[in-house]
């Protein structure tokens, strides 16, 4: 293994740190030029399994600001930029950021677990709590699956909408990181009832009332939880993001995962890259989705067939995937992939750009993205030292 491929991503995460926490690119991007709460906290996990303690800070630096600049109904911020003293604080762009909030919490208690540090979680008991008020709202029926607005998360400019799978699993998540501290019966309840819904509604051939019984019937979902449904219906995309999580968090029978993972691997072998596309597959011009896909852009339109999240390939999506691969005991196949990834990584000069397009396999998007480099320090040290995070 080379270990040039991670000097150089750890090189690129020390340069995207600053005295707010970490940004999302060392490119002289102004909207990359922030504190975000998503690209932060993944960023903030590749410090953690680095060991670096000038990152690990760093990551500290980026849960201070997110925290502080928390808005009194316990939203946490999309992104924060600071300059002369005077913060700029975004909650979203189009619409509200729901993974903002999970990621917090579950970067604060993953930085805790790293420390052994019960007093940290004690420290943000309050914006916490705040965040699990707030989610508990979002269910809207409390029927305990979130209601995420269109661009209400990292896949901003995609067609995900309603029940959408991905933070779904960030909840379960980010709840069993808190309660590892917490230890509260009625937090492990909530997990279950979450973890139940995501199973019946989101998995084959279940047992139990579902959301929307005629949809899921017609969804016909066989290898793996399709990316969202809504009263409109089921959006079928492969999220590579989402079934990897799943994977991770053993939700599902150890038949269906091995059924997302299969699926998974198929997808990524047929691809000129040998990468996980984002979402696929991609939403033609011809297909029913694409005047909402063409019309859900504030600036310009980016989500071209194999491009971005319409079918782009991310080495940060790859990067849990990766994870997913180790967790179903996939070592040799999770090393072949970080090589990938490095190889993805290293193009032009280390380039460690956004995307990349699946068919052309050429880069797209912003250089020097942090969390690019963040993918391949989680998965290198997940297969090297062995280091785990509290799932």
């Amino acid at each position: 293994m080379n270990n040039l491929n991670y000097i150089k991503a750890i090189e690129l995460l020390q340069k995207c740190s600053s005295s707010e926490g970490f940004l999302a690119s060392a490119q002289d991007v102004s909207n990359y030029k922030r504190v975000w709460a998503r690209d932060g906290v993944i960023c903030g996990l590749a410090a953690l399994a680095s060991g670096e303690e000038d990152l690990i800070e760093t990551f500290k630096k980026t849960l201070e600001v997110l925290a502080a600049h928390q808005h009194e109904n316990g939203t946490i911020p999309s992104n924060v930029m600071i300059s002369e003293g005077k913060a700029e604080v975004s909650y979203g762009g189009l619409a509200g950021r729901v993974d903002a909030v999970t990621w917090f919490i579950i970067g604060v208690c993953q930085y805790a677990f790293y420390k052994k540090d019960i007093d940290f979680v004690a420290q943000y008991d309050v914006e916490i709590e705040k965040c699990l008020s707030l989610l508990n709202a979002w269910e809207f029926n409390n029927k305990h699956l979130l209601y995420v607005p269109l661009s209400g998360n990292w896949a901003d400019e995609y067609i995900t909408d309603g029940y959408v799978l991905y933070d779904q699993l960030l909840r379960v998540w980010a709840l069993k990181s808190y309660n590892h501290f917490a230890n509260s019966s009625e937090i492990e309840t909530k997990i279950q009832q979450i973890i139940s819904q995501i199973e019946i509604n989101f998995t084959s051939n279940t047992v139990g009332e579902k959301y929307h019984e005629r949809a899921y019937n017609e969804a016909t979902i066989t290898d793996f939880m399709p990316c969202s449904f809504s009263p409109a219906g089921y959006k079928s995309q492969f999220d590579a993001f989402a079934n990897s999580l799943a994977v991770i968090l053993n939700i599902g029978s150890k038949e269906f995962q091995s059924k997302i993972i299969s699926h998974a691997e198929n997808i990524q072998k047929s691809t000129k890259l040998q990468l996980l596309p984002a979402f696929w597959p991609p939403i033609q011009e011809t297909d029913l989705d694409w005047n909402l896909l063409k019309n859900n852009c504030k600036y310009e339109f980016r989500n071209y067939p194999n491009e971005f999240h319409n079918g782009g390939s991310w080495s940060m999506v790859n990067g849990f995937y990766g994870l997913a691969l180790l967790q179903s005991n996939k070592k040799a196949e999770a090393i072949v992939l970080l090589e990938v990834i490095h190889k993805a990584n290293a193009v032009e000069d280390y380039g460690f750009y956004e995307n990349f397009n699946t068919a052309l396999a050429i880069p797209n998007g912003v250089k020097y993205c942090a969390w690019s480099a963040a993918a391949a320090v989680i998965l290198h040290q997940n297969i090297n030292t062995n280091f785990k995070f509290l799932v």
